[in-house]
């Protein structure tokens, strides 16, 4: 496989995980206006007046648009070099796909100011062209796209890629794989929900909420508990995945490599979003907040990962 292709995919994750981290900032920083209603220039030059909320916005605008050329140039050297692989070229242009939707629809809310709801799928669509990217990275780093029949005669690595190929799974966990990670998907996106509303504040004070199990669930409090709840579910889910992978003897040890990996994740993710509640008027709370998505993102591609080895198993039934 060649190196191009290696180092453009690497520097596409990367790149799409920096524009993730990015966009964050510029939504906690409150800095999306920091350009006016210009686009693609910033209040109308090329290189804007310094203030800290143009130069953020600016530069998300041009760390997204340099990461656009990785991405491009990733799904060429995958064209070129991984034509056989479906799976490898569906990560490639879903990437380049999506990099390039989250770009219009951050260009249309500069230009025209857009709903809460609709800048929520905003980092939503910039999640999945990381998590593309960074199943493709995955997959070429553990050799899933080398052609079983191409292994060297020595064996080596044969059996953890005859494992990446065709790993083990019960019908029954392939389902339930498929579903949590579009549930999490849907958690994420009430997440971005609650801070593109500004609702992060409607649950003061953590587990409890507002010093109530269930309290009122009206406005900002109905948004920011129904975030919580969904987390907790979304632990629960886990956390079966993971002990059932764990109790079967025949499971992938990718998979229970995986579905722990995602457990330590979300734990780590619900106490994060406690510190954001935290620190919520003191000057930690940017730094837990970007914490916060950086966990989720993880999660995320850790979960699509493992919705891919779900994938092989039922391709391989």
């Amino acid at each position: 496989m060649g190196k191009h292709l290696r180092w453009l995919s690497m520097g596409s994750a990367i790149g799409m995980g920096l524009v993730l981290f990015m966009g964050a900032l510029v939504t906690k920083t409150e800095s999306g206006e920091g350009c006016g209603t210009d686009w693609p220039l910033c209040n109308g030059k090329f290189v804007p007046a310094y203030t800290i909320e143009s130069m953020i916005e600016y530069s998300h605008r041009f760390v997204s648009a340099a990461v656009g050329l990785l991405v491009l140039g990733a799904a060429i050297a995958t064209f070129m070099k991984l034509r056989h692989s479906r799976e490898a070229q569906l990560f490639a242009y879903s990437t380049l796909f999506f990099t390039i939707l989250q770009a219009i629809l951050g260009a249309l809310a500069v230009v025209f100011p857009q709903s809460d709801a609709v800048m929520a799928l905003h980092f939503g669509f910039s999640l999945v062209a990381f998590s593309a990217s960074l199943l493709l990275v995955i997959g070429i780093r553990t050799g899933a796209y080398v052609p079983s029949g191409s292994r060297g005669a020595s064996g080596k690595g044969q059996a953890g890629s005859e494992d990446v190929h065709a790993p083990v799974m019960t019908r029954n966990m392939i389902k339930l794989i498929w579903a949590t990670t579009i549930y999490s998907y849907v958690v994420v996106y009430i997440g971005a929900f609650v801070r593109h509303t500004e609702s992060v504040g409607g649950c003061l004070g953590w587990p409890l909420c507002n010093g109530q199990v269930v309290p009122s669930l009206e406005g900002a409090t109905g948004i920011a508990f129904a975030h919580r709840v969904a987390a907790v579910l979304l632990l629960i889910l886990i956390a079966y995945i993971t002990y059932k992978s764990g109790s079967q003897g025949n499971a992938s040890k990718l998979l229970r490599s995986s579905a722990r990996w995602a457990l330590l994740l979300t734990v780590l993710q619900i106490f994060s979003g406690a510190s954001v509640v935290w620190t919520l008027a003191s000057d930690w709370y940017l730094l837990t907040a970007l914490i916060h998505v950086v966990l989720v993102s993880g999660l995320f591609g850790v979960l699509c990962y493992m919705s891919v080895l779900a994938w092989r198993s039922y391709k391989k039934g």
